[in-house]
């Protein structure tokens, strides 16, 4: 299968690394198309695939087509990829909010799937939402899928709508965690903990927190009960998120995630 990623940013060498390193693809039958003169020469050097700056050098020559391009370039994309696509090339999206209709029309191909991956897909602990049109077969969903799944985990989702709530939870997730994450560290620094204490405290507490939650059946909720006990300190902070409605705004901050991928796909 020859694989053309177009799109050479986080995403996009995310996808040709993963897939080189699990030995699911080689570098003969890689391609990358990106824009940037400058980019592309930075790329070539990483001997991951063939490097091309122009669609009609290497577009038509792909049996799947990954289009790892900001939503907001899909436009123009598409007009330069059109004259060059054929009905059988599966396309792979990751663009946020950009429908798979809206592929369609605008390229004239059928066989789409649409995928929202997440940034810890660069270490291979990605998480993925995927769906796809009624045209790409078994055999292309699960080819595409075995590609993705050397990023992390996935999970097919049947309606197109769900992609937009995948982008607003496990999309944009990771810096959730992280704003998080940061005020947790500059409490501890003025708590008196040094710079790397502070960020050794509250980094390896995030990770058990989450090993012990994924080693047992135990909900958050009951997770938060054996931590917590009548009057103490737990207790105290826990008391101080709920009176200041922080539950609420994580859900409203999720919801706004989820509108604005809404948008980007009008």
């Amino acid at each position: 299968m020859k694989i053309l990623i177009i799109g050479g940013g986080n995403m996009g060498m995310t996808y040709a690394q993963s897939f080189l390193r699990s030995h699911i693809a080689g570098k003969d039958n890689m391609m990358i198309l990106e824009k940037s003169p400058e980019k592309a020469v930075e790329l070539s050097q990483k001997d991951i695939g063939t490097v091309y700056g122009l669609p009609e050098h290497c577009v038509s020559q792909a049996d799947l087509v990954i289009l790892a391009v900001k939503p907001q370039d899909s436009a123009h994309l598409f007009s330069t990829l059109r004259p060059y696509v054929h009905p059988q090339q599966v396309f792979l999206s990751i663009m946020a909010g950009v429908k798979m209709a809206a592929i369609s029309d605008a390229l004239g191909v059928q066989k789409i799937i649409r995928a929202m991956p997440n940034l810890p897909a660069q270490i291979g602990m990605g998480m993925t939402a995927f769906t796809s049109s009624d045209e790409v077969t078994r055999i292309e969903l699960v080819t595409v899928q075995n590609l993705m799944n050397t990023t992390g985990k996935t999970v097919y989702v049947e309606k197109e709508s769900a992609i937009d709530a995948a982008t607003a939870i496990s999309g944009s997730g990771p810096a959730y965690v992280w704003f998080f994450m940061k005020a947790l560290i500059e409490a501890a620094r003025e708590m008196g903990f040094s710079p790397s204490e502070a960020e050794l405290l509250v980094s390896q507490t995030f990770s058990g927190a989450i090993e012990l939650y994924n080693a047992s059946s135990l909900s958050c909720e009951e997770w938060i009960d054996r931590v917590s006990s009548r009057g103490g300190t737990t207790e105290a902070a826990l008391s101080t998120y709920r009176s200041n409605a922080v539950h609420d705004d994580i859900i409203a901050g999720a919801v706004a995630a989820l509108r604005r991928a809404e948008e980007l796909g009008r």
